[in-house]
């Protein structure tokens, strides 16, 4: 049975850039907050409830949402914290209206990692007594999920590199990601050393922004959005916490968070016109292409090429990762690609798969489907 319909009303988001050193987080949420209800006819006082995500280890203080009450305007609200990807986030408020509880949330997700350092962010993650001294991580474990690809799929480092240049060109296009020098292929390739066989500018770029999604009962969606897009399914999974215990060569929890999504919403296939895909490094958004069904195994860059599924036409997490935002960003950048194709000269899609990521290597999955 497909789940029942819950409405994205409208998005809102900053741009998103290495460092607002002229913002605080107080400044990126409340820019989204007052954006989000701008042309649906609501205001905040017709929100039921506000679900925020962020890191208490990013952010360098306990329960540091309690700081940010104010610009979320969550003062007499009923508020949650998702310490996860803000896609997660909207999976806890959309089952909220789904059980009937309400009928209108509010999601915000936002992160600084300008502020912080962000490989020990990524390490204190990992198991504490072996792999965190010898510097365990995200870079780590994405070199060792490449060196396996690479090996596996016959694809080579320059076509990885020119995948990577056209994220960054995509993001640049999109206006949400202000950069001054877009890299080639052969910038990509003579960056600095991440993890090999990975560059750095391989690995997703950490931002600094905030994102806001409004979403409503089916009859309050009809009502404030012109073009509403809806929630039909919803998956999610986590893989074992050891990275040397998941299996090789693929991402298993995303495969079976796509299964369920799609499940859920009653596709007995991947019949996305629009995918917007996580990945923590240029290899990790291929595993998550091949998860989702998009393409075999192996096979995530000729999807890319010759799919009949366009996939991030945003740029993804490439160019831009705002770490616990990331994900709800894709939501938000598959809701526009719907209710308004023209901005991306995307003929009149219909149907999109969102999704996010968390954890070391890709660990935690989380996947959405949309439909207008």
């Amino acid at each position: 049975m497909a789940l029942s319909k819950v409405g994205v009303v409208a998005t809102a988001q900053t741009e998103l850039r290495p460092a607002w050193s002229n913002a605080q987080h107080i400044d990126l949420i409340s820019s989204v907050v007052t954006s989000v209800f701008k042309g649906t006819g609501l205001t905040l006082d017709d929100v039921d409830f506000i679900i925020d995500s962020g890191s208490d280890v990013l952010d360098g203080r306990s329960i540091s949402n309690c700081g940010f009450l104010g610009a979320l305007g969550a003062h007499h609200k009923e508020e949650a914290r998702v310490e996860e990807d803000g896609l997660w986030g909207a999976l806890y408020g959309v089952n909220k209206i789904r059980a009937g509880s309400s009928a209108l949330g509010l999601i915000v997700a936002y992160s600084k990692p300008s502020e912080s350092n962000v490989d020990l962010y990524w390490n204190a993650q990992v198991e504490p007594f072996y792999q965190r001294p010898v510097g365990f991580g995200q870079r780590a474990a994405n070199g060792i999920q490449a060196q396996r690809y690479l090996a596996s799929s016959g694809i080579s480092r320059e076509d990885l590199a020119q995948i990577v240049a056209d994220r960054w060109s995509a993001a640049s296009a999109s206006g949400n990601v202000p950069i001054e020098d877009l890299p080639d292929a052969q910038a990509v390739l003579a960056s600095d050393e991440g993890a090999a066989p990975l560059t750095k500018l391989m690995f997703a770029r950490p931002v600094d922004g905030a994102v806001a999604v409004l979403i409503a009962r089916e009859d309050i969606a009809r009502r404030a959005s012109r073009s509403p897009v809806f929630i039909t399914g919803m998956g999610t999974s986590m893989d074992t916490h050891s990275f040397a215990e998941r299996a090789a060569g693929k991402l298993a929890s995303a495969a079976s968070a796509a299964e369920m999504a799609y499940r859920n919403a009653g596709w007995t296939s991947v019949e996305a016109d629009v995918a917007e895909v996580s990945g923590s490094s240029v290899v990790g958004e291929l595993l998550a292409i091949e998860a989702l069904g998009l393409a075999e195994a192996g096979q995530g860059s000729a999807a890319l090429k010759a799919g009949k599924t366009a996939i991030n036409r945003s740029g993804g997490a490439l160019p831009a990762d705002p770490i616990m935002a990331t994900g709800l960003v894709r939501l938000a950048e598959a809701t526009r690609q719907l209710s308004l194709p023209e901005l991306y000269d995307g003929g009149s899609p219909s149907r999109a798969v969102v999704h996010g990521a968390g954890g070391v290597g890709m660990q935690n999955n989380c996947v959405f489907t949309l439909e207008v």
